[in-house]
Formats: structure tokens, C-alpha cells, sequence
């Protein structure tokens, strides 16, 4: 297996972005991407673009040929990648497998997704498709309501308390004022987060992501050609992709993502580290009680410490372990099929120092990006 890289990043505003299309969003963050990597077209091997569900949010498949025409890579291998709100992350993986492989030396990974040219009931049933039809959204479940059974039961095992959750979201919105990217720039309190309407008993409106639109991309290279591009390239030290049952019922213990457990085992085991060594994470907060979750499953603190870990500042800039430094996905916006690829791109801007307001003076990072309910999860860990 060769080396890879990350030489190039590049990614839209998130947000209700109605005056551009999922074509318009894509290709302005793979032209920022290459023009990062100072690269042009015809030094693109292979488009790898993750995206949920075109056809249900726009009306459009076959997104793979749409992007590769539209930017201008024609007759070019394109593929398009789903795992839910892990499409992105696994586009990645895929990426650098392929790299890895030797089989080409340069990929842009990309990432979009256009939701809100639908309304809020169609948004929440093309989510919906993520979770089990026949065993959840069959009967009426949501996923703020799936991650509500998380949090109920997280809060009855380990006394974890609504206004720790409410810590996570307004930590991330405080991180989220120095990224000029995010769909918010609004400071919350606590009180915000409690008193905002309730969505699925106990996450109420401030507990949950956005419903956005927006694109994120990277350029991958090998070794060879990372030195011929780039002074100052971002590696990929580790690599691990994981899945579970895709209903909660049918899980050992819903407040412990095993996805995210073997997944991050696979990409600790692949760079040679533990937790102890990461210096930042960007974790996938679809709803505050993920966030909680996932600090428990990769490993930063104990199952059942996330509250107090939280509350006691270890996932501040600053703290222990900063947690969504970019202002996650709760503040910087959650367009699904993007997500994984813009958290990429937050540990590439702490690893070259870029993350201007936010910087942790990282060494090493790390990103997770979860599909659904937990049913995929995708963790790559990066240096510099």
C-alpha cells in the first residue's frame, strides 16, 4: 500500500442556498479544491463524490456522469458513493484505497447535497430512507426520535443531563463564529438550547443539525506526486469503515455505536496511535447525544463520562481533545452527502495552521462520519 496525501481542499457556503444548484455547488468546491493543489484538469485520474439522495432531494441520479460532465472531467472514471450522512466519508476511503492500490495517482473526492428545495416533510422522509423502513420508518420513527431513545436511555444509565447535551451545541456554535463557511454565527447559552421548541423528547430544536445545502472537496495524491505538488501536504496515517445493524432494536446496546468502536480500532491500529495522541476531532453531531456518543466510542474519555467529559471543558478549544472545531455539524450545517469531506477539510486546515480563529496547533486528527443511526461509520485519522 502506498502513501497517500490530501494536497488541495475547497468548499462552499453552507446553508439555504437557493440561488445555486447541486451542479453549481459541486463545481465550485472541486474548482477550489484543484486550484488549491494547483493542479488542472487534466492532471484528474479519477472523481470519487459522495451524495445521499439526489433523486429524492432534486430529482436527479446518475450524479457521478452530471459531476465529472459538469466539471469538466470527461472520460474520466467518476463514481458516486451512499452511505447515508456517511457518503462523503466513505467517498474518501474509497479514494485513498484506490491510490493506495496504486491503481491512480490523483483524486478529487467530493461531496454535495441540495435539501431544501423540498419542504420539511419531504426532507424527513428522504432521510428517513437511512434508517429501516420496514422496522422504523414504518412506524412512524424519525431520526431525532431514534436519537432520542439514545439519549433517554444514555441519560437513565449514566445521570447524563439535558444541559450537558446542551454544552455540545453551544461549544460548536461558539466555534462556528470563526468559520466564514458555517450555515450560523450566532452565540447561544445553555438556556437557548433548553427553552428552544421540542423536536423528540429530550432533544429539543438547538439539540439538532440543520437541514442545509452546500459541497465540500479534496484532492488526493500519491506519495510521488504529493512531493511534486505540495510543500506541505496532509497524510493519511489511518483508514477504518465499519457497519452495524441498521435498526436500533437489533443492537447489544443503542448508547454504544459498535460501528464506530470497530472503525476507529481499524484506523488506531493503521497509524500506530491511540487517543491520547490526537490532537483535534471532528465528529458527527447530527444531534447533541451523537456527539456525547461518539467522544465515548472513539475513546476520549469512559461510556458514560460524555456529559462530564463535556462539562468539564475537555472538548473546548484549548481543552483536552477539541471537539468540532469548524462548529460541527449542529453550527456549520449538515448537508448530508458533504459532511464527511467538509470534516476532512477542517483537520487538513488544523493540520496546515489555516483554521484562522480556531487553530489548536494539531500534529495529528481525526474525523468520524456516521451514516443514519449508526448503521456505517467511517473514521480516517491525518498528519502532517
Amino acid at each position: 500500500m502506498r502513501d497517500v496525501a490530501i494536497i488541495g481542499v475547497g468548499q462552499t457556503k453552507f446553508g439555504q442556498l437557493w440561488d445555486k444548484s447541486l451542479t453549481n455547488l459541486a463545481v465550485e468546491a472541486g474548482v477550489k479544491a484543484c486550484l488549491d493543489a494547483n493542479i488542472d484538469q487534466k492532471d484528474v485520474e479519477v472523481i470519487y463524490g459522495g451524495t445521499m439522495s439526489g433523486g429524492l432531494f432534486v430529482n436527479q441520479e446518475h450524479i457521478a456522469s452530471l459531476l465529472s460532465d459538469f466539471s469538466g472531467f470527461k472520460n474520466i472514471p467518476s463514481i458516486r458513493v451512499e452511505a447515508a450522512c456517511a457518503s462523503g466519508g466513505l467517498a474518501l476511503r474509497q479514494a485513498y484505497i484506490d491510490i493506495a492500490s496504486g491503481l491512480h495517482d490523483i483524486a478529487v473526492v467530493g461531496g454535495v447535497e441540495k435539501m431544501t428545495d423540498i419542504g420539511g416533510h419531504s426532507v424527513t422522509k428522504a432521510l428517513a430512507t437511512a434508517a429501516s423502513q420496514e422496522w422504523e420508518a414504518f412506524f412512524g420513527a424519525t431520526f431525532p426520535g431514534l436519537y432520542a431513545m439514545i439519549a433517554k436511555l444514555h441519560m437513565h444509565k449514566y445521570k447524563t443531563t439535558e444541559e450537558q447535551l446542551a454544552m455540545c451545541a453551544v461549544k460548536n456554535h461558539k466555534n462556528a463564529l470563526n468559520n466564514p463557511f458555517a450555515q450560523f454565527h450566532k452565540k447561544i447559552q445553555v438556556e437557548d438550547v433548553l427553552n428552544s421548541t421540542m423536536v423528540a423528547d429530550p432533544l429539543k430544536l438547538f439539540d439538532c443539525s440543520p437541514v442545509s445545502d452546500g459541497a465540500a472537496a479534496v484532492v488526493l495524491a500519491s506519495k510521488q506526486k504529493a512531493k511534486e505538488l505540495c510543500d506541505a501536504p496532509v497524510w493519511i496515517s489511518g483508514s477504518g469503515h465499519a457497519t452495524d445493524a441498521l435498526s436500533l432494536h437489533d443492537r447489544e446496546d443503542i448508547t454504544t455505536l459498535k460501528a464506530t468502536v470497530e472503525a476507529a480500532k481499524q484506523a488506531y491500529v493503521q497509524a500506530k496511535i491511540g487517543p491520547k495522541d490526537i490532537g483535534c476531532v471532528e465528529v458527527h453531531d447530527c444531534f447533541t447525544i451523537a456527539e456525547i456518543c461518539a467522544i465515548e466510542d472513539l475513546g476520549f474519555c469512559k461510556k458514560g463520562e460524555g456529559g462530564r467529559f463535556t462539562e468539564q471543558g475537555n472538548t473546548e478549544i484549548g481543552g483536552r481533545i477539541p471537539v468540532n472545531t469548524s462548529g460541527g455539524l449542529k453550527a456549520k450545517g449538515h448537508p448530508v452527502g458533504a459532511t464527511g469531506v467538509a470534516q476532512t477539510i477542517e483537520a487538513v486546515l488544523q493540520l496546515r495552521g489555516e483554521a484562522n480563529g480556531r487553530n489548536t496547533n494539531a500534529e495529528i486528527a481525526m474525523m468520524h462520519n456516521i451514516g443514519g443511526s449508526g448503521g456505517t461509520a467511517v473514521v480516517h485519522i491525518f498528519r502532517r
